[in-house]
């Protein structure tokens, strides 16, 4: 058992609701942290859920009195949780550490089985931290601003189900890129180049590139190809034609826009710290999820 902190910290526990069989190990998570010294809350709704299946009794505390209270958030979820809980708390810089109930898993990367020790590691001063960036998006309608909100993956703008395609112009630190028809349009950070922008054909980026890549949703031309650029690029997304038209941020927040909405785009000033165990490795993560071929440490030879 690690030695309890010199002065008690907050630890913040996020978990992905309608998860069976989610309280054995949230009920293990608790007590490890309780007893190494840690005060345990859990986050509003977290606990509220946590209530309606036999877990009561919890200490809450909301998004914002977390991020200013927190020495830690801890979300034990798939990566959906950890996208909405990070935009949340991105203003306040707190850590974020992710432990994988879901499916994929590319930033919720702690297996359950493994949670124990890989904390251990991690609060005993032994982590890997990592900085994310965050895009934001504002709605401009008539001059004026009428929608803003930050995505940690992505930004994309797309027709209605029943809609046909979309026009748009596009333009880059003021200058004139295209006028593109196509289904839509993916502004991604390097993070959200694992998410949708990589079904769509788009280039993976490592965490630490500085861009951001432009990724057309089932472009009408063949030439309208993925570009990644620099990450201090301010993004302008004009709807010129097209019906049943809206603004995803990160496929959970979203708002309809109309044509002649501009939609500005630029790099969040927040960014979000994931603190991952020792030996963490993005290339691991990436054969791991993506179930790349590798190497076998003794042979040298494809498997």
């Amino acid at each position: 058992m690690q030695e309890p902190p010199e002065k008690q910290q907050i630890i913040a526990l996020v978990v992905r609701q309608n998860t069976p069989g989610i309280e054995e190990p949230v009920r293990r998570l608790a007590d490890y942290l309780a007893g190494a010294g840690y005060r345990v809350v859990f986050e509003a709704d977290t606990a509220a859920y946590l209530a309606t299946v036999g877990i009561d009794g919890l200490e809450s505390m909301t998004v914002a009195d977390i991020g200013e209270q927190g020495s830690y958030a801890i979300v034990m979820g798939g990566d959906g949780t950890m996208l909405g809980i990070a935009r949340q708390l991105a203003q306040y810089h707190i850590p974020l550490i992710g432990i994988n109930s879901g499916r994929l898993g590319f930033i919720t990367d702690i297996p359950i089985d493994r949670m124990v020790p890989a904390l251990g590691e991690i609060l005993q001063g032994q982590a890997r931290a990592e900085e994310r960036t965050l895009l934001e998006a504002r709605v401009v309608r008539d001059g004026q601003q009428i929608f803003c909100a930050v995505a940690f993956n992505d930004v994309v703008v797309a027709r209605g189900a029943g809609a046909g395609m979309v026009e748009l112009k596009l333009t880059v630190d003021g200058e004139f890129m295209y006028n593109q028809r196509a289904d839509g349009l993916i502004v991604s950070t390097p993070t959200g180049s694992t998410a949708y922008a990589l079904s769509a054909g788009g280039p993976l980026l490592h965490p630490r590139v500085q861009g951001i890549v432009l990724v057309p949703i089932a472009p009408h031309a063949l030439s309208n190809r993925p570009i990644v650029v620099p990450e201090s690029s301010e993004i302008v997304v004009e709807l010129v034609a097209g019906r049943d038209i809206s603004v995803n941020f990160d496929m959970q927040t979203f708002t309809s826009a109309q044509l002649g909405d501009r939609i500005v785009i630029s790099r969040s000033p927040h960014t979000i710290t994931f603190l991952h165990p020792r030996g963490w490795s993005y290339y691991h993560t990436l054969r791991e999820k993506l179930h790349w071929n590798e190497y076998p440490t003794n042979e040298g030879k494809l498997t």
